[in-house]
Formats: structure tokens, sequence, C-alpha cells
């Protein structure tokens, strides 16, 4: 399955219905059994995919919209396993990974093919962007990320952000990817908020209940609007929109960025009271 979603003036999305928004900006389906699903959005040319391989190992190939002999000719990809213990083998090298586990591949790689471990299904959640150059492939455990500790229980946004793939972790052209885990007890995500018109993000949400769901905010932070979320589900989010949430229950998600700089800092912040 692959999907073009292209990029939308701020000022269209004031007058989107509920529907417009959902088509333009929600991802409601990213895992197939024994197939991998993508969605190439032209905010900063990320693509958003999935790969479940139930009963088959899965390869990832190239699209027509890449115009490229292979998927990496001129991208690099990270990967996290959000699903039961798997691997990726990268050109005949495997790497066993638990769930939380990322993987970094640079661009050239040829091969690349995933397989779930057991009888329980790996659910390996990607995103990837044009690179420049190739830096090394790269497994990257939860122990390995730079870690750090937010929020408070009386704001309900204690959380823990592991940044799997930063610059102080290793070396990418563009893309950088984070895993967030919200406490129990604790709803809310990238509050304070902010934007950063310099790179757009992608949001992954996953360890959700079924029963429950996040209600994502994006936006203008003077023209807010609003998508609730499933599990397993993802949410792009242009350079000019904010990108937070509240959820029902707690819950992780996975973000993404890519654009014009690799710093993570580069924030423009915004308070809650500024919300509109």
């Amino acid at each position: 399955m692959t999907a073009s979603r292209y990029a939308i003036h701020p000022d269209a999305v004031k007058s989107f219905e509920t529907e417009q928004l959902r088509e333009a900006f929600l991802i409601e389906s990213l895992f197939e059994d024994n197939k991998v699903k993508v969605v190439y959005t032209h905010y900063d040319r990320l693509i958003i995919g999935g790969v479940k391989p139930s009963s088959a190992p899965v390869s990832l190939k190239t699209y027509d919209f890449l115009k490229a002999d292979f998927f990496l000719q001129r991208r690099e990809i990270g990967i996290v396993n959000v699903g039961a213990k798997g691997s990726v083998s990268v050109d005949g090298i495997t790497f066993d990974l638990d769930h939380k586990d990322a993987l970094y591949i640079g661009k050239g790689a040829k091969e690349v093919n995933f397989s779930s471990a057991g009888t329980a299904s790996s659910l390996f959640y990607f995103n990837s962007a044009p690179a420049h150059a190739t830096y090394p492939t790269r497994k990257v455990t939860l122990q390995e990320a730079e870690t750090v500790e937010l929020g408070s229980l009386e704001t309900s946004n204690q959380r823990v952000i592991r940044k799997l793939m930063v610059n102080s972790v290793l070396p990418t052209c563009q893309l950088q990817m984070g895993l967030t885990e919200l406490k129990t007890g604790n709803v809310w995500n990238t509050m304070p908020a902010h934007v950063h018109d310099r790179r757009m993000e992608a949001y992954f949400y996953f360890n959700l209940p079924d029963t429950q769901v996040v209600c994502h905010f994006m936006g203008e932070p003077q023209q807010t609007r609003h998508l609730f979320v499933k599990n397993n589900q993802a949410v792009i989010s242009p350079p000019w929109s904010i990108h937070s949430g509240v959820g029902t229950s707690n819950y992780s998600f996975i973000w993404g960025m890519a654009g014009e700089n690799l710093d993570y800092g580069d924030m423009d912040a915004v308070t809650p009271l500024e919300l509109r």
C-alpha cells in the first residue's frame, strides 16, 4: 500500500472539516500481514511506513514515486520495532531487534528484509528521508539512547524521552527519531507546545489500550485543530503546526523529524496561555 500526502497551506486548514483534516494528516493503518505500507509526504519528502512480517520475511522494495533503483539509493531510514522480537537484515547482515530497539540504515543499502522471530509478529515502524551522504548502519537500544526525564505529576506530563537517532548518538543526514513514554497517571505529551518552521515532524502512537484514544492537537498556535487517534496510528505534523496530545490513558509515541537542521533544541516555544 502506498499513498501520497501533499503539503497544505495553513490558511486552507482553517476551513477543514473533520474528514478533510483526517484525510490530510492522519495515517490510520500502517500494519498488514506480510506487507510494507508507506505514506509519502511532501513535507520534507518524509516517508512514514510500517512492516508486519507475520508468517514470512518481507523485503523493502523501491516505488515508482522514488524513481530509484532501490529504496535507499538516495535515502536513509530509521526503524523501531514496536511489536514482538524480530530482525532486520541489511545487505546480508542481520540485526536482532527487541521491542523498542531501533535501527538506522544509511544511504546505499540495497537489500533490507524484515522478519519476526517467533509466532508473535514484529511490527516495524519506520521513517525515511532523502540523504546526501552515507553513514554507517547501527542498532540503537533504549540503553544507548540519550535519555531525558521531563514534566511532573502535577501537570500530568511526567515522561521519559529517549533520543534514539540524534547527532549526539549517531550521525545522520537529516533524519531524527526518538521514543517518548508517559508514566502511569500522566496523559499530556509535548506540553508546553512548540513549532519549528525549519522541519516537519511525524508522531506514531502505540502502547495505547484498544479501548482508549489520544486527542492530538495540531495547527497554528492561534488556530488549533484536533484529531482523535487510536493505537498504532500516525499523524503528519507540518512545520507550521504544533504537535501535542492528551490521552484517555498513558501511552508511548515515536517522533521523527526531517528538514533544515539537526539541532534538536531548535524550537519556537508556545506557552499554554498562548494557545487558542
